[in-house]
């Protein structure tokens, strides 16, 4: 049985995750990390598919960052989770989103082509905002880990999505460097349109400094809760009537 199925994002592998799946593990939890590398978003789809549909129970999907475009698409799943992710509608890909988004929603990437036309991501903007909150040799080891992408994977579309009917979790990080956030345009309205329920948002900030205490709550807006509060194997508990999202708060319309 197969309880939590992690996506990783563009440019990386499942090794990025190991400590997160191994965190998970300890808590009893079964943790499949698929390597999605170079296959289309259909190819992905049935790959995690096959896995939701070989576990005895339904299990939760996370989509980190582009692993979300994956995630939004798999039947089955108990839960979504998406991390600081992409998240699609049906006929929309990361392209037209871009294209269609007036402004600069956040910096992004700096990424350049290869002799093959791969897009290899620039090392030390990589390491600034992908790596900059961990120690060196961890950064370097996750640098290593990095591989170059084809462009077309901004032109993964999927011709259905599973979000709308799944209960769903957008966790967003408030430093986030790379993704928009919260979600804007196009991914605030598919997120929280058509009064889904079960469909939540939880911003999360770095952890508090004061040992056991929460960060101060905004005046309005997504409940701010520290990954030391709230640990990922609790947001991915399930329980039969769903109430694993049951202590977040419904993110805005």
């Amino acid at each position: 049985m197969t309880d939590v199925i992690i996506l990783h994002g563009a440019w990386h592998q499942p090794a990025h995750y190991a400590e997160l799946a191994d965190l998970l593990r300890a808590r009893e939890l079964s943790v499949e990390v698929p390597d999605l590398y170079e296959l289309s978003l259909a190819e992905s789809t049935a790959k995690v598919e096959a896995v939701v549909c070989g576990s005895s129970q339904p299990p939760v999907v996370v989509g980190h960052s582009f692993g979300g475009v994956t995630a939004g698409t798999v039947r089955g799943a108990a839960a979504l989770v998406f991390l600081n992710s992409w998240i699609l509608d049906v006929d929309e890909s990361p392209a037209k989103i871009l294209g269609e988004t007036p402004g600069e929603p956040c910096e992004g990437l700096i990424a350049l082509p290869d002799a093959d036309g791969r897009l290899c991501l620039d090392p030390a903007d990589a390491r600034a905002k992908l790596f900059g909150d961990i120690d060196e040799p961890a950064a370097t080891r996750a640098m290593e880990l990095l591989r170059p992408e084809p462009p077309t994977i901004f032109n993964a579309t999927p011709n259905h999505v599973s979000w709308r009917d799944t209960p769903s979790i957008y966790l967003r990080g408030q430093q986030d460097r790379t993704i928009a956030s919260p979600p804007s345009g196009p991914f605030r309205q598919a997120l929280f349109s058509d009064g889904n329920v079960g469909h939540q948002s939880l911003a999360l900030s770095a952890p508090s400094r004061r040992r056991g205490r929460p960060d101060p709550a905004p005046a309005s807006g997504p409940r701010q809760l520290s990954w030391d509060r709230v640990p990922l194997a609790r947001l991915l508990r399930r329980t039969d009537d769903g109430g694993h999202l049951a202590h977040l708060t419904r993110g805005p319309g």
